[in-house]
Formats: structure tokens, sequence, C-alpha cells
């Protein structure tokens, strides 16, 4: 995708702000992100709650890069209802690291981890209660990582639990 670089105040700030942990800040499109370090990724986003109205979670997904050292890309989509603005920030991390949960600064993270939890295997460190939501307790696997075929395991679920021998 071609971006270019992101130059606003906000932008400014934050890379002021956060010298080491702002790695990059462009838009496409007119649309705003930054990538961040995982250890800043708490403080980043509660510097914009506090300092610049991001108050609004909008959304928070996950993207799998099954050969990349750093694995998984969180992205939490932030808007400001007194700015009217939206920002989009991302960071990466291999499958070892457990971001911080955002439950604290947005109760709507709740919900939203346990998502990206179900269907990537992404660990929310300091969670409160980190467990399945849209599949059943004892789903084998994570559907959207790229490592199996979600189809395999639709059909193992489906064998095992209404004894059909295709779930598709």
């Amino acid at each position: 995708m071609a971006t270019e670089a992101w130059q606003d105040p906000l932008s400014a700030a934050l890379a002021a702000t956060f010298p080491s942990s702002v790695l990059t800040r462009e838009s496409f499109r007119g649309q705003p992100f930054a990538l961040i370090t995982p250890t800043a990724w708490c403080d980043v986003l509660s510097w914009l709650l506090l300092n610049h109205a991001f108050d609004y979670l909008a959304d928070l997904t996950a993207v799998d890069f099954p050969q990349s050292p750093d694995r998984f890309e969180l992205i939490a989509i932030l808007y400001s209802f007194s700015a009217n603005r939206y920002l989009r920030l991302k960071t990466r991390f291999p499958e070892s690291f457990s971001p911080a949960s955002l439950t604290p600064l947005f109760p709507a993270a709740n919900w939203l981890e346990r998502e990206v939890y179900d269907m990537f295997g992404i660990s929310f460190a300091g969670h409160p209660n980190l467990k399945r939501i849209l599949l059943p307790e004892d789903w084998q696997g994570f559907p959207l990582r790229k490592e199996k075929s979600i189809l395999a395991m639709d059909q193992s679920w489906v064998q095992n639990h209404l004894g059909i021998k295709s779930g598709q």
C-alpha cells in the first residue's frame, strides 16, 4: 500500500512524547496510523486518551504473519468525539509476547480482547477474564492463524461433537 508521511500537530506531539517507542507515523488515504513498540502499547493509548481525547476504542483486531519473527500485528482503532477524528495504532510482536490489556483504559476492550484471543490465541496481560467468546470452550486451535486450515478445524469439531463426517 502506498503511504505518505503523517505530519500534523498530533503526529509531532506523539513522536516528541515517545521518541523511542514510535517507529513510524504514516497516512493512507488520509487515515493516520502509527506503529509503536509493544512495550509502549498501553502508555501511548493512555496518553492519547488523557491528553488528546481519543475516548472511544472503536475496534481492536490482529493480523498473523506466521513467517515473521514478529508474528502478530495488533491494531487499535481509536476515535475522538471532540475532534471527530480516527487514529489507528499498530504494534508488532512475537508469539511469546503478551501485550498489556487495554481494559483499564477502555472497558469495551474486554470483549474485543477476548475476540482477538479466541481467533488468534493472543493473550493479554492483566485481562480480567480472558476466555473464548465466539467458539466453544473445547475448540482446538485459533481460526485466524494461518498455520492450520479453518476447514480442518471445523470438520474435526463437527465430527467429534455432532457425529457428522463433514461439516462443510
